[in-house]
């Protein structure tokens, strides 16, 4: 998992041979947290746009901040539903 220090990235996919965008992220969000919980293939691209600065965590460091203040746990979770929610009204479109 990421959080974007400075800059911005857009999450895209390949759908049809073209690339979609699915969203936009800024300094102070998490990207590629579905890492964290699952072993599993990356499910999009994520790509800087312009300057951008990250930090890396993995999973026995958010295991630790989890420990030490539970509220993140909770944030994570939030995020998750909050993105669930936009993918969720991505795929409804027509």
């Amino acid at each position: 998992m990421y959080i974007i220090q400075e800059g911005r990235v857009e999450v895209v996919v390949e759908q049809g041979g073209q690339e979609v965008r699915l969203a936009v992220r800024e300094a102070g969000q998490p990207i590629g947290e579905m890492g964290i919980f699952e072993r599993q293939p990356r499910c999009a691209t994520v790509r800087a746009l312009g300057q951008t600065r990250v930090l890396t965590v993995d999973k026995a460091l958010f295991l630790r901040r989890v420990h030490q203040d539970p509220a993140l746990a909770y944030s994570m979770m939030q995020t998750m539903s909050e993105r669930i929610r936009e993918l969720s009204t991505l795929v409804a479109l027509p």
